[in-house]
């Protein structure tokens, strides 16, 4: 069963990065796109704020969000796994984490009018 990933289409950073991602993985990642997407918000069960916050993806029926996605997304992409590898050790986890947030928060910002239309 594929890994469902949720991503924001209508960010032009978040799409950009996505498509590479789909230009070069294979079938075991499933790309959805939460805009204007109420059945992405009952499949996760977060708010369009939560969705529109971060990443998240679905594995084994677990809901993941933020940079713990990533590593899902990367652990599943052949280029990406020294990545994965790298930054699942927890002191880099935790720096990875916060410079998401980070980057995440300014996103968001720069992308909450889509909310209006959630």
């Amino acid at each position: 069963m594929p890994i469902k990933v949720f991503f924001n289409d209508s960010c032009k950073v978040c799409r950009l990065e996505i498509n590479h991602y789909k230009k070069i993985s294979n079938n075991d990642l499933e790309w959805v796109d939460i805009t204007n997407n109420k059945e992405a918000q009952l499949i996760t069960s977060k708010t369009p704020s939560e969705l529109l916050r971060r990443l998240h993806v679905i594995e084994d029926g677990k809901v993941i969000s933020g940079a713990a996605a990533f590593l899902v997304v990367w652990s599943k992409i052949p280029r990406y796994n020294i990545l994965y590898k790298i930054l699942k050790i927890k002191p880099l986890f935790f720096i990875f984490h916060y410079i998401y947030e980070f980057i995440a928060y300014f996103l968001f910002l720069k992308n909450k009018d889509q909310l209006k239309n959630m």
